[in-house]
């Protein structure tokens, strides 16, 4: 007697492998509807504003080593947690999910997490940098975004990597031409940067894509599934 199949089981694949990314993109976007729900939550300090953190940067320096100097860096991280828009969102969400899962798949939930905690502080550091005196408010998670795109060609460039069948692609895609992609999304950025387009943290997108870059050529483990070059 042939046993029956289980039933869902592509779903209960997909929660088995990308279960903690799925449940980050969910609590993201968890935060947006509180945005948009909670209209007296002042979220506002968790958004990333370069001239306060300059202001707190040079008062760090000075030896004042308060705790409201010290909130001011939380940010740093905050922000990427914070979107403006539903298409905002939902955006990021769809680039973090596959690169993301990439990174997932290729090296474990744990440097998953790590990535993103760390190129959004990176994001958020170059955004600081090239804006220093700006005090208009920056927030949303395109720098960690970047960043996975970042780690992903770093590893590429660094070893052969098989071609990936996860979830939400629907066919096998040469890393090739994924890491095309992260390096045609961060010409777009520059040539965005230098015609002087508003509304964009260019910086963050630039300062995650290299804090991933530098994590995936000289960081992270290499995959069991990777060859050397």
């Amino acid at each position: 007697m042939i046993p029956p199949v289980p039933r869902f089981t592509p779903f209960r694949s997909l929660l088995k492998e990308q279960g903690p990314l799925l449940a980050l993109i969910l609590f993201i976007i968890l935060i947006y509807v509180l945005q948009t729900v909670l209209v007296e939550w002042n979220y506002s300090r968790l958004m990333l504003v370069p001239g306060n953190f300059m202001n707190a940067w040079e008062s760090l320096r000075s030896g004042n080593i308060s705790g409201p100097t010290l909130l001011e860096f939380g940010p740093l991280l905050s922000h990427a947690f914070l979107h403006g828009s539903i298409g905002h969102v939902f955006g990021n969400m769809i680039f973090l999910w596959i690169f993301a899962a990439l990174t997932a798949e290729l090296l474990g939930h744990r440097w998953m997490f790590f990535t993103f905690i760390f190129t959004a502080i990176c994001g958020g550091i170059c955004h600081v940098a090239l804006n220093p005196g700006e005090f208009v408010p920056s927030l949303g998670a395109s720098g960690a975004v970047t960043g996975f795109e970042g780690l992903y060609l770093g590893m590429a460039v660094r070893w052969h990597l098989p071609n990936p069948h996860i979830w939400p692609m629907a066919r096998p895609v040469p890393p090739a031409q994924l890491a095309a992609l992260g390096i045609l999304g961060l010409i777009m950025d520059f040539m965005g940067y230098i015609g002087g387009a508003m509304g964009v943290a260019y910086g963050a997108h630039l300062g995650g894509f290299i804090g991933g870059m530098v994590l995936g050529a000289a960081v992270v483990p290499m995959p069991r599934v990777a060859n050397i070059r």
